[in-house]
């Protein structure tokens, strides 16, 4: 056993092409004031390079392990959230464990939604703590621009692609990760997306196929600014803890509006919420990821607090305390 669980690195990657509000306004009927107005979203990346989401979680990962001076040989445990998979089967980890050369590790992915890298923290720990793994890899890889239907203004507008990874491994006696609350609404309507449909009849004709993203957008905002902050203020008061005695707030980068709401709720300053939503857009699990790699890529998190709260399909939404 092992009580002690820390971050030792993180990367991201995004693809190359960036893609603007203007640029979407010549396929739909929509137009760069008023996604700014709406959205915050300025710029997204898209996959237009052939990069599937094994490919952004390679590189994110490949990142992590580079800044980390780590073998891929060493890591026991990849573990993938993602909602846009390279396919059903086999699990992207499959395939990112073959990429990465990593061949003494076994992995698997996670389906959360929007909240996958706070869970899949939070399932690498336990794994780590057990003492049966000393390392693993969490990534957050999503190509989303595969799922969208570019005739739906209302939810195209937000998305954009990227990957984040964090490297945790068991050491000492203190866990990074503090406290935790995860839970689950079942609901199958406010959010979906690849919906297989079974069949009706046997016909040669029958062949799968999915449906594009969609999301209520109102019913996503009214969720996201009442459940997750009476969430986060649940998790802060049953451990002894404010708002005010967190350094960084990391987000959902679902759109830079629900961000100030939330923090607006807390009290809090907007100035401690991390965001990447505005160059990246919606990137769905790998917000959280990827701004958690800027942060600690760019900062000395020695003493510091962190929330990490993430929210969608399910509905699923969880919050992690993190201490450095």
């Amino acid at each position: 056993m092992s009580d002690g669980v820390k971050i030792i690195a993180a990367g991201h990657y995004v693809p190359a092409s960036v893609v603007d509000n203007n640029q979407l306004a010549t396929i739909m009927d929509t137009n760069d004031p008023w996604i700014q107005s709406h959205t915050g979203i300025k710029t997204r990346h898209f996959s237009l390079a052939g990069e599937n989401t094994s490919d952004l979680a390679t590189k994110a990962a490949q990142q992590a392990l580079d800044n980390a001076k780590y073998a891929a040989e060493d890591i026991d445990l990849i573990i993938v959230s993602t909602i846009t998979p390279d396919a059903q089967t086999p699990a992207t980890a499959a395939i990112v464990q073959k990429k990465l050369g990593a061949v003494n590790a076994w992995g698997y992915d996670i389906s959360t939604a929007c909240a996958g890298f706070v869970f899949a923290l939070s399932t690498a720990e336990k794994f780590l703590k057990s003492g049966t793994y000393k390392s693993a890899l969490v990534i957050s890889a999503e190509v989303n621009t595969k799922m969208m239907d570019f005739t739906d203004r209302t939810t195209a507008v937000f998305f954009g692609d990227g990957a984040g990874a964090a490297l945790l491994v068991a050491d000492g006696d203190n866990s990074v990760i503090r406290a935790e609350k995860l839970q689950t609404m079942g609901d199958a309507e406010t959010i979906h997306s690849g919906r297989v449909m079974p069949i009706t009849e046997i016909s040669s004709n029958n062949y799968p196929e999915t449906d594009a993203f969609f999301q209520n957008g109102r019913a996503v905002f009214e969720f996201a600014t009442t459940k997750v902050p009476t969430q986060i203020t649940t998790l802060l008061t049953n451990n002894g803890l404010t708002g005010d005695d967190i350094d960084f707030y990391i987000m959902h980068q679902a759109n830079l509006r629900i961000i100030e709401a939330i923090a607006a709720k807390l009290e809090q300053p907007i100035s401690k919420f991390c965001e990447n939503v505005s160059y990246y857009g919606n990137t769905s699990s790998a917000g959280i990821a990827m701004a958690f790699a800027e942060l600690m890529n760019t900062q000395d998190l020695t003493g510091k607090r962190l929330l990490l709260a993430g929210f969608g399909a399910g509905l699923s939404y969880g919050s992690v305390i993190l201490e450095f």
